[in-house]
């Protein structure tokens, strides 16, 4: 997988909307992110313990990063078994509970029921990706539960066509418990295009998409276009793609014509 190096200029200098979020605005959503890409260098790296230690530290800044949950602990599977990586899971655990002890030890309901709560509403005037819908069908409580449903069928969809063949199905039981070792670790693509793919897909069937959180994704797309199978399309369509996205993000307030593209 090879990425231009205009490419990278691009990701520097072109978007506006980045460097917004980034130094104007001061959204927490460029701190998190930035640790958990910390997070999986030290995948690629093989330092799975102080990966998860960040990962969880990522998620404690903005909880956003549990998007890319499914994937790290897919990865924790393959490469330690169900019986290792339970090790892994105590400690991203561990941290949330440090962090949260001022909290959990005054009001441990109210801690908990506010870090979930699932149950509120965005306003209709912030959307990114919904804007042009019916504002009664935003705050429709069957559309959030589409989707959800959305959600969960694009990400087994995803799981089968990508992950699948790495192959973890039909492995012996001894394998399935204990990992596959060294032999997972050779996959480095696998890390970084589930992660990246996987969050992108997730993004789809979201809620509401506000200004910030561009910068979820952005610094994958690059990756994404160019690591997948695409070879009929070139060079060019990738790059218009993505100025195409980028026009979505720049258009404040988000119109109809931005939230269709």
């Amino acid at each position: 997988c090879k990425v231009p190096p205009y490419v990278f200029f691009f990701m520097c200098c072109a978007s506006y909307r980045i460097h917004s979020i980034f130094v104007l605005r001061l959204f927490n959503d460029p701190v998190a992110m930035a640790i958990l890409f910390l997070a999986i260098n030290l995948f690629l790296e093989e330092r799975w313990s102080w990966g998860c230690l960040l990962f969880s530290l990522a998620v404690s800044v903005k909880m956003n990063i549990l998007l890319f949950a499914p994937g790290l602990l897919f990865l924790l599977l393959q490469r330690f078994g169900l019986l290792g990586c339970i090790p892994k899971l105590c400690i991203c655990a561990l941290l949330q509970v440090v962090l949260g002890l001022p909290f959990l030890l005054v009001n441990p309901v109210g801690y908990l029921t506010r870090s979930f709560d699932l149950g509120r509403q965005f306003q209709f005037k912030w959307t990114v990706n919904w804007r042009f819908l019916p504002e009664e069908v935003f705050q429709n409580r069957a559309f959030h539960a589409m989707l959800l449903l959305a959600h969960l069928a694009g990400l087994g969809l995803f799981a089968l066509h990508r992950w699948h063949s790495s192959g973890v199905a039909g492995e012996s039981r001894r394998e399935l418990l204990f990992g596959f070792g060294e032999r997972a670790a050779q996959a480095s693509w696998l890390t970084v295009e589930g992660q990246g793919g996987k969050d992108f897909q997730q993004l789809r069937s979201i809620r509401s998409l506000h200004y910030q959180f561009y910068v979820w994704y952005f610094h994958t797309l690059p990756y994404l276009l160019w690591c997948t199978p695409t070879a009929k399309l070139a060079h060019m369509p990738k790059v218009l793609l993505l100025g195409v996205i980028e026009l979505c993000w720049n258009t404040y307030p988000s119109t109809v014509r931005s939230s269709l593209s």
